[in-house]
């Protein structure tokens, strides 16, 4: 045991050359690609360490505006026999929160995913809070027929929720269908006010407007009592919760939102779809095209598909990893496999503390799922 952690201090010093290894090949894909080992790769095998990635790069990629509150997305790829996967937790999840994002990413280093049903997944454009002009724009040159704009941004009012959703109205024309998200923000009689009023725009539903079940649940018989027939969708709901199905069996919300991530990956996405009960929308968790590709694995393999999902977010990355990102195509992206680019890692590489802070947090986390 002496032996070990000593081995588990030293690889969190270890600099970026120690790390390299095979970095091109098809994710999910043709494995020919794969490079053998050379004499000058200076590998540093992880797989001693209770099943840490052999091949493991980190990776931190600017975004196009402030999204989340961040303007920068990290995260870290590995690939595995069934092909490359993406671990990349919000940094505002932490200890056991991180164990699901884990086992998503080893079933799509290890799996794989289940055969799917589709092959082409229609998705929405994701609109930050930006002004109007900005978000018209988004809205427009994204070619999808549907868009979620993000509303209750700390600092801004809803007047300027209204004018972004207006634009966006403008962009879409009547027929596009727009849903918005607060991530919780909102208390109850504040969403009240927020949805009677944004209802002007004819809004297909309402992400999270409130940041607990019993809030959501709240919130939904008093939509009923005032006559607002606006749908409430639930995210970071299930996603955040020990118990995932009490939006349901509190009538807390018409539409389940899944992500593949920090749900524990396709398989566990399935199964809560199927328990559940409610329609459900496929979302990104803001990765790359390799995790991006998991989400739209999920939305391929689930047996409806009622709305379109929020996996167009490739878009508000300023670069990937990959040489042909998942970008929608007229409202749909297709699914295919991956080249991830070897020059890509490269020139997004963070810095040596970002490395370090990552590569302990994998190891902590892969302690906690039990090795």
């Amino acid at each position: 045991m002496q032996r070990l952690g000593q081995r588990r201090r030293d690889l969190l010093g270890l600099d970026h050359a120690k790390l390299n290894g095979c970095r091109t090949g098809c994710a999910h894909g043709d494995q020919a690609n794969h490079r053998s080992g050379r004499a000058d790769d200076h590998r540093f095998s992880w797989s001693t360490l209770r099943g840490v990635p052999a091949e493991l790069f980190c990776y931190a990629l600017a975004l196009r505006t402030r999204f989340r509150g961040i303007t920068e997305r990290q995260g870290m790829i590995w690939r595995g026999a069934a092909g490359w996967a993406e671990w990349s937790p919000f940094l505002d999840y932490a200890g056991a929160e991180l164990v699901p994002w884990l086992r998503a990413a080893d079933e799509a280093a290890e799996r794989g995913w289940p055969a799917p049903l589709r092959t082409e997944i229609p998705v929405n454009s994701t609109v930050p809070a930006v002004g109007p002009q900005d978000a018209y724009a988004i809205a427009q040159s994204a070619g999808c027929r549907s868009a979620k704009v993000k509303v209750a941004e700390r600092s801004q009012s809803l007047v300027e929720d209204a004018a972004r959703i207006a634009a966006v109205r403008d962009a879409l024309g009547p027929s596009g269908k727009i849903r918005i998200d607060a991530n919780g923000a909102w208390s109850v009689a504040e969403a009240l006010d927020a949805i009677a009023q944004l209802a002007q725009f004819d809004l297909e539903y309402v992400e999270q407007p409130c940041a607990t079940v019993e809030e959501l649940a709240d919130l939904r018989r008093r939509l009923a009592r005032a006559g607002l027939n606006v749908p409430i969708a639930a995210d970071e709901s299930i996603r955040r919760v020990k118990d995932p199905y009490q939006v349901a069996a509190q009538e807390a919300a018409d539409i389940a939102v899944l992500k593949v991530q920090p749900l524990g990956g396709v398989r566990a996405c399935l199964q809560i779809a199927k328990r559940i009960g409610l329609p459900v929308v496929v979302s990104s968790a803001l990765e790359t095209s390799i995790g991006i590709r998991a989400g739209l694995a999920l939305a391929a393999a689930l047996p409806e598909l009622p709305y379109a999902c929020g996996l167009n977010t490739v878009a508000l990355l300023k670069a990937d990893l990959v040489t042909e990102p998942l970008l929608a195509v007229d409202g749909v992206i297709s699914l295919r496999d991956l080249v991830v680019e070897e020059s890509a890692i490269d020139r997004h590489r963070p810095n040596h503390q970002v490395e370090k802070f990552w590569q302990a947090r994998l190891v902590q986390t892969r302690e906690l799922a039990g090795g």
